[in-house]
């Protein structure tokens, strides 16, 4: 598929979503999310394996490389994320990077696992878990392919990571965030893409 045609699709999926509504949405992606999870044990997933599957056809790509078309789309995806309090992009605050993002391939499964690690700005920053919120609204409108994602905290850089961790990770504190509509449009703002 074109990138051209991929985007189409993606803005197409997205306008679909914005119709249904968030609740509607949100329960869709619970629906997804679980039939995928439920094959994804612990034992399954490697978090930090770099992915090594061979090419069985020829006129296919290896998937390591659609691997990698994956990963450099979801950073193209997460990069341009507006920061809540400040006028710049994720990107330009160094909160994220392309080093941050991880895929590895599932094992007997069309699934990926993504996995997200971002640097808040400064140890205690209080929009920790908005962007972590900002990053999964994002993905989840624009990714098509099946995939599991989580998201963290860079170990070592925020002092209640843990927590913040839990919270961003958890389908039904995600749920109960986007009904909020103050939270919601302040996620709609900083995931806006500009013109």
């Amino acid at each position: 598929m074109s990138r051209g045609r991929r985007r189409f699709e993606e803005r197409k999926t997205a306008v679909n979503y914005l119709r249904w509504g968030f609740r509607n949405m949100f329960l869709s992606f619970f629906k997804k999310s679980k039939s995928i999870i439920s094959g994804l044990g612990s034992d399954d997933v490697n978090e930090t394996a770099v992915p090594t599957v061979q090419n069985t056809e020829g006129d296919t790509p290896p998937l390591d490389v659609k691997l990698q078309d994956l990963k450099d789309t979801i950073y193209d995806f997460i990069r341009n994320i507006r920061d809540p309090e400040k006028p710049a992009t994720l990107e330009d605050l160094h909160v994220v990077s392309e080093d941050c993002v991880q895929i590895s391939k599932v094992m007997d499964s069309n699934a990926v696992y993504v996995r997200i690690e971002f640097n808040p700005t400064v140890p205690h920053c209080s929009l920790a878990t908005l962007i972590g919120l900002c990053i999964r609204v994002k993905l989840f409108r624009n990714l098509t392919e099946r995939y599991k994602l989580d998201i963290y905290i860079k170990k070592g850089t925020h002092s209640t990571e843990e927590e913040i961790n839990k919270q961003i990770n958890d389908k039904e504190r995600i749920a109960a965030a986007m009904e909020n509509p103050n939270l919601r449009d302040l996620v709609e703002g900083c995931i806006k893409e500009e013109e």
